[in-house]
């Protein structure tokens, strides 16, 4: 597919072409059969290090999106230190929230090697996938597994009951 730009009938302009090629490259990079020989390349190559894809929770509005999305990571690194590698990319303060989910799913320790985490939640094409959100993308995943999980969330009620048979 070939976008044609709209300022001369039949010529393109680089916007144009960069925005195609980025399509195409998106396309390609995200077959399964092609991320898994990407993964054995780099683990071949570099048997020490973590294929980590690393990317903004899609209902996060708070923090900016990373330059990139890929990195090798040593295996002996632990959540915290990747943690820091990911604010300073992202020109993040310290004061600032900052939380890491593995598969979309899994809050991570900050206390854990990226190696431990790899073993447990490596992708079946061999990636590791991160998602980084805010506390306030933190605080409406709360509240989704919650009324996932009860199919209504506690009342200010149900919490007295509770605190009242806690004191008996």
């Amino acid at each position: 597919m070939i976008m044609k730009s709209s300022a001369r009938k039949g010529h393109f302009n680089r916007k144009d072409m960069k925005a195609n090629k980025k399509n195409i490259t998106k396309k390609i990079v995200n077959k399964p059969e092609i991320r898994k020989e990407e993964v054995m390349a780099i683990r071949n190559r570099f048997p020490n290090k973590i294929p980590v894809i690393v990317q903004k929770y899609y209902k996060e509005n708070q923090l900016p999106q990373l330059d990139k999305s890929k990195f090798l990571v040593p295996h002996d690194i632990t959540m915290s230190q990747f943690q820091a590698i990911i604010r300073n990319r992202m020109s993040m303060s310290q004061t600032q929230a900052l939380y890491f989910l593995v598969n979309e799913r899994s809050m991570l320790s900050l206390s854990v090697t990226i190696g431990e985490v790899y073993s447990e939640h490596a992708g079946p094409n061999g990636f590791l996938y991160i998602t980084y959100a805010s506390q306030e993308v933190f605080g409406t995943i709360k509240h989704h597994l919650l009324s996932r999980v009860n199919n209504v969330l506690p009342t200010h009620q149900t919490f007295q009951n509770i605190h009242k048979n806690y004191q008996r």
